[in-house]
């Protein structure tokens, strides 16, 4: 998972609602923000997304958030099944002593 967001998730919506809701650009809305454009953009993009405008096979910020848990979730039961194994071997080669 990356950094956390220096921005809150009431500061990203009120800028992506400025860019949706004007004729203000998404450059000009970022340097009267004093956010990074591309920053911008990206959240405008996910938040398009998340309303189901996004382009067919994106996923929601719900969807990476579930993505993410579940790759966790993967990793951690690989981890446990390799202890598993390891364990397995080792007893089996004790009880044959």
């Amino acid at each position: 998972m990356g950094r956390p967001s220096k921005y809150s998730e009431e500061f990203r919506a009120d800028a992506v609602a400025l860019v949706l809701t004007t004729q203000i650009s998404i450059a000009q809305a970022g340097r009267d923000l004093g956010v990074n454009p591309e920053t911008l953009r990206n959240w405008v993009k996910q938040a398009k997304i998340d309303r189901g405008e996004g382009p067919a096979g994106a996923l929601s910020s719900a969807e990476r958030e579930e993505f993410t848990k579940l790759r966790r979730r993967v990793l951690e039961l690989e981890q446990e099944r390799s202890i598993l194994l390891k364990a397995t071997v080792f007893f089996a080669k004790e009880t044959t002593r």
